[in-house]
């Protein structure tokens, strides 16, 4: 039976009967632990682009999606990969080769680089370091090199746009993000994951638990907001606007190519929901059901929530976008910060 706390390629090795203290043993059961994680989390990832995104989308704007290709149209998801994975790849003329073949490697896999710290239950988790959250944070920001990557490399106008918009939204709501995170360490008074989680392990009143969206709600909603921009969804798709730009930093890519950059943006979507659950939402706590289960719920709550947003609220203009992230929610982050600075500050 796989321990609660212990790392999962650990417990991996006490399961199989193995030396866990062996250099061989603990790189072997590393490499089987990330390869359940990735294809855990690449599973989630082809469910929601090619299925769940367009019925979710349907659902709002009252269209029937995709039901004819298997039960419930599921089978969409194999036809969507045979179909784009058999296109032709097309290079344009003039592409920075070596960056342009990079970018969607890049953008790919800086997310989930990121699940290899996230508890998510049932001695579900790579790495426990002691930095954890500073880790989850630098592996997510990674990707704006691979943006920049594909909108410079491409020799076209409208993704060198997409590639210089991702960029500033990146700067813009990456500060504030990390300074809500940064409240949540003053709670917890640690950067390591599961410590985060066992934090919120107590009832706040009667019921409630001490979960920090329950704690400091104006925390969540800030965060919540700013993982929008991070994930490039309404109102903050600016890098990607097919009104203005064509599709931005992605214009040029196609078959697999275009697999991969489309399958980041779903990855970063998880990874995001993946440290809402984590941060905000006790993790893989919950009542009955094991703490995958719970986990996996609360990442499909946030990816519905970005899906609504995408659905139901309008994209703003760039000048707009800026100014609510330096002048807005860098504020109100700051505001945040020192506020709950303060009140732990005065309980302690």
């Amino acid at each position: 039976m796989l321990q609660e706390s212990a790392p999962l390629p650990e417990a991996l090795a006490n399961l199989l009967g193995l030396d866990p203290n062996s250099t061989l043993v603990m790189i072997l059961m590393s490499l089987i632990g990330a390869a359940f994680i990735g294809s855990l989390m690449m599973t989630n990832t082809a469910l929601a682009g090619p299925w769940a995104k367009r019925k979710i989308t349907a659902a709002f704007t009252d269209r029937i999606a995709v039901n004819r290709i298997g039960p419930f149209g599921l089978l969409i998801i194999v036809a969507d990969a045979v179909r784009l994975l058999s296109k032709e790849l097309i290079v344009p003329e003039g592409v920075d080769r070596p960056a342009w073949d990079l970018a969607p490697l890049v953008i790919a896999s800086t997310a989930l680089l990121g699940f290899a710290v996230i508890p998510m239950g049932n001695g579900i988790q790579l790495a426990d370091p002691e930095v954890g959250l500073a880790y989850v944070f630098a592996t997510a920001s990674m990707a704006s090199v691979g943006l920049v990557m594909a909108g410079y490399a491409s020799n076209n106008k409208y993704s060198f746009l997409g590639g210089l918009r991702a960029v500033a939204q990146n700067l813009a709501y990456e500060i504030p993000l990390i300074l809500t995170g940064a409240s949540v360490v003053i709670f917890a008074g640690s950067l390591q994951m599961s410590e985060i989680v066992a934090a919120q392990s107590q009832t706040l009143v009667g019921p409630i638990p001490s979960w920090y969206a329950f704690v400091n709600p104006f925390a969540f909603v800030l965060f919540m907001i700013a993982n929008l921009a991070e994930v490039g969804r309404n109102p903050f798709d600016i890098p990607e606007a097919p009104t203005e730009i064509v599709a931005g930093y992605q214009t040029e890519y196609s078959s697999v190519y275009f697999v991969l950059v489309y399958l980041g943006e779903f990855i970063h979507i998880f990874l995001g929901g993946a440290i809402i659950a984590t941060i905000f939402l006790g993790g893989p706590a919950g009542p009955v059901l094991p703490g995958i289960v719970w986990f996996m719920i609360k990442i499909w709550g946030v990816f519905l929530f970005t899906q609504w947003a995408r659905s139901a609220v309008p994209r703003v203009r760039i000048d707009q976008l800026i100014e609510i992230g330096w002048k807005g929610m860098l504020v109100l982050s700051l505001a945040n910060l020192m506020l709950t600075a303060v009140i732990v500050g005065v309980i302690a």
